[in-house]
Parts: C-alpha cells; sequence; structure tokens
C-alpha cells in the first residue's frame, strides 16, 4: 500500500471540492480522508496501489466545475495508519464548517491581489537521491532535471505569475568535491542547455547572467555563457540566473577583494552591493530549496536577508510549474515585516 500526502490551493473551499473528492476516492477505491485547512486549501491523505493514485491526483487537479485548481503540493510517503474508508474530516459543527468554506471561498474571489515575489531562487536539491530510489545511477538524476524542458517550464511559469528575477543554483563551491565524471556530466549539461536557450531568452527578451566564478569552469561552458549575456545584455524587464560555481562566502570574499582593488575606504551597504555578483539585480525575495533540506548552504547571504524560505520534500526532478505556484501562493500569505 502506498500513500500520498495531497495539498491543493486555489478556490477549492466552499464549491462542493470535498465531495467531489470524497465520489472520486470511492470510484477508485482509495481510502484516507480530506478537511478543509483554516488557510483556504484542502488537504488530503490518500491510500491504495501506486497507480490508483496517481489516477487519484490527476483527477484531484482538475476539481468540480466551479472550483480553480491554482497549485498542487503532494508526496510520496510510507503509511503509519491505516484507514478502512474515505471520509470527509471536520473540526466542527456542520453549519459552523459551511460558513468557513464560503468565507474562505469569498476571500478567494475577491482578493486578487496577490503579493508576487520579485526575485526567486531555487536550490534545486535531490537529483541523486531521485534517481538512487528509482535503482538509476545518480548522474541520471541530473540528466532528469537538467533540461531545456524542465527550465524552460519553470521560466514559464515564473512569467506567467509575475516573477522577474528567476535565479537557479546549479553547481556551488562545494560541489567540485564530487566525482569528476559526475562533475563533467553537469557542465556538458549546461553547455547543451545554453545553446538551446539563446532562440529562447532572444524572442521572450530575457536577460541571462551568470553568478558565481569562472575561472574554474570549462572554456566551453565560459564561452556560451558570454555570448549569451552579450545578446541579452539591453533586455530590463526579465531576467534569468545561472549560478555556477557559486559560493555565498566566496562570493562576499571576492567582493571585498574588489573593494580593496578600488581603494575604497569607507564601506556602506550599498558599496559591498555593487561589488557583489548579483550587482544590479534585486534583493531575494523567495528561497525555494527542494528535496527536504532545511537550510540554505550559504546560497546568497547578503541579498537574503529577508528572503522568505520555502522548503519541500519534492527531489528536484518532481518539482515543476504547479508546486511553484504553490510555493508563490504560500509567499503571498505571509506578512513581511522587514524589521518593523
Amino acid at each position: 500500500m502506498n500513500e500520498l500526502k495531497i495539498d491543493v490551493f486555489g478556490r477549492v473551499q466552499g464549491v462542493g471540492f470535498r465531495q467531489f473528492v470524497k465520489k472520486t476516492s470511492d470510484q477508485l477505491g482509495i481510502k484516507g480522508f480530506v478537511r478543509n485547512a483554516v488557510d483556504g486549501r484542502v488537504s488530503l491523505v490518500a491510500q491504495g496501489s501506486r497507480s490508483d493514485l496517481q489516477d487519484f491526483l490527476l483527477r484531484v487537479q482538475k476539481g468540480p466545475f466551479f472550483s480553480k485548481v491554482s497549485g498542487v503540493s503532494y508526496v510520496w510517503r510510507v503509511p503509519t495508519n491505516t484507514y478502512p474508508d474515505f471520509i470527509i474530516a471536520v473540526d466542527k459543527p456542520f453549519i459552523f464548517d459551511q460558513a468557513s468554506s464560503f468565507t474562505n471561498l469569498g476571500k478567494n474571489l475577491f482578493n486578487s491581489q496577490k503579493n508576487v515575489p520579485r526575485h526567486v531562487a531555487i536550490i534545486p536539491d535531490g537529483n541523486r537521491r531521485w534517481a538512487r530510489e528509482r535503482g538509476m545511477q545518480g548522474s541520471d538524476g541530473h540528466r532528469a532535471s537538467i533540461t531545456y524542458e524542465k527550465i524552460s517550464s519553470l521560466l514559464n511559469e515564473a512569467k506567467q505569475l509575475g516573477i522577474s528575477h528567476f535565479t537557479f543554483w546549479g553547481f556551488s563551491t562545494d560541489n567540485w568535491k564530487r566525482d569528476a565524471k559526475e562533475i563533467e556530466i553537469i557542465f556538458d549539461l549546461a553547455v547543451d542547455i545554453l545553446r538551446l536557450f539563446r532562440e529562447k531568452v532572444l524572442e521572450h527578451q530575457v536577460r541571462f547572467r551568470h553568478f558565481g566564478r569562472r575561472d574554474r569552469l570549462p572554456a566551453r561552458l565560459v564561452q556560451e555563457i558570454e555570448q549569451l549575456e552579450e545578446a541579452t545584455k539591453q533586455f530590463t524587464k526579465h531576467s534569468l540566473h545561472i549560478c555556477l560555481d557559486y559560493g555565498g562566502r566566496d562570493e562576499l570574499a571576492r567582493a571585498v577583494n574588489r573593494i580593496l582593488k578600488a581603494g575604497v575606504e569607507q564601506v556602506n551597504e550599498d558599496d559591498v552591493l555593487h561589488y557583489l555578483d548579483t550587482e544590479g539585480v534585486p534583493d531575494l525575495d523567495l528561497i525555494i530549496r527542494t528535496s527536504g533540506e532545511q537550510r540554505t548552504s550559504g546560497f546568497m547571504p547578503y541579498q537574503g536577508t529577508y528572503a522568505e524560505l520555502y522548503f519541500t520534500d519534492l527531489h528536484f526532478p518532481d518539482f515543476g510549474p504547479e508546486q511553484l505556484r504553490v510555493a508563490v501562493e504560500e509567499f503571498s500569505r505571509r506578512k513581511r515585516n522587514f524589521g518593523e
């Protein structure tokens, strides 16, 4: 028996969504429960065969007629309980439960102004773990996730959501400790993607920039980076950033050396920003890390001082546009005080 934990976001309360889920589960023989959450999402736990659960997940994402699913977050896990049936779980009497549902429906219908992050970064963790769980080589996880189709779909979703700056951390300064063959595969994949992306970023007027060291990267990769940066430097509306041979401490050390070389005697915060790799790029609003690790590993410590953090158990190969929407939905519900 397999188990799925699912969270559904969007217009999913007060529209018969739980009844739809119950009917779908009964048709497929799924066990578990569905309940409304106080923040407007619907939460589910479903148990059954993997094929039935995959079918169930697809149907849940469609929802009933009046619903509008904006995102779905899910994770496969080992069951710790068994359920004899599938039920609609409620924590309050019927009349109060319905009132709460319609209240959240009203919020969804009339609160269309979303707080959208301007700069989002992804720490794409879990490629090797994803591959090993499937009996594959660790490098196969990189091949599954470092693809033009995957990065392009995430970039398209970012633009649709209104995100103007989108950053991927592709290779850290610590990743040099890995097997030489694995490193070579990552850089080969990066070269291929950059070549494929040239037409797309020019067509959609997306500025491309690389953050990190270049002196240790393969010459062929540096050439692709420089050509793409030069070809897109005039674009200002949308930006795609790739961090290769990047480390937060390394970036700060290089910035200090630039400041010393420039002869600046009195340094303020703006001076530091000017000498970082990210000069001219707004500070991070949202950092997403996949694969269950709940740390930033030194990623952009200066630019991410007030960034919201979002962690998901999904390995990066399973993280797609829908999961990006979920992360942005979560961001939009947070109140940011900036020290006030």
